[in-house]
């Protein structure tokens, strides 16, 4: 994408598939979970905001990439550990299924938790 998209459907927009499905799931997840965030586009990416940052996301060339902050990748560490993580993200590989359940558990412990 060259020009930063200006929605959540104008980044989704750039995909298409499994891929597409997969993140259209994950973006019905987090709102079904945080029903009072605030969707946007941040960082060129999916945002959800209530007060603070809750989460974003991102599909990548080889992974789907969530950022729930420092404090949430600390907190399942231990149901993380089978990802790649970083200080702040995780990466999901296309190539694996997706853990739904622990996506919404981590969204709800960071709308608790900011």
């Amino acid at each position: 994408m060259a020009d930063a998209p200006a929605t959540v459907d104008e980044y989704l927009a750039g995909f298409s598939g499994e891929q597409l499905a997969r993140l259209e799931k994950v973006r019905a997840l987090i709102r079904a979970a945080a029903p009072e965030a605030e969707e946007l586009v941040s960082y060129r990416m999916p945002s959800y905001k209530q007060g603070r940052y809750v989460l974003h996301f991102a599909g990548m060339k080889g992974h789907l990439g969530i950022y729930p902050g420092p404090a949430a990748i600390a907190e399942f560490a231990v149901e993380l550990a089978a990802y790649k993580t970083s200080k702040g993200a995780v990466q999901f590989p296309w190539s694996k299924p997706f853990p739904y359940e622990l996506l919404e558990r981590i969204v709800r412990w960071n709308l608790a938790h900011r």
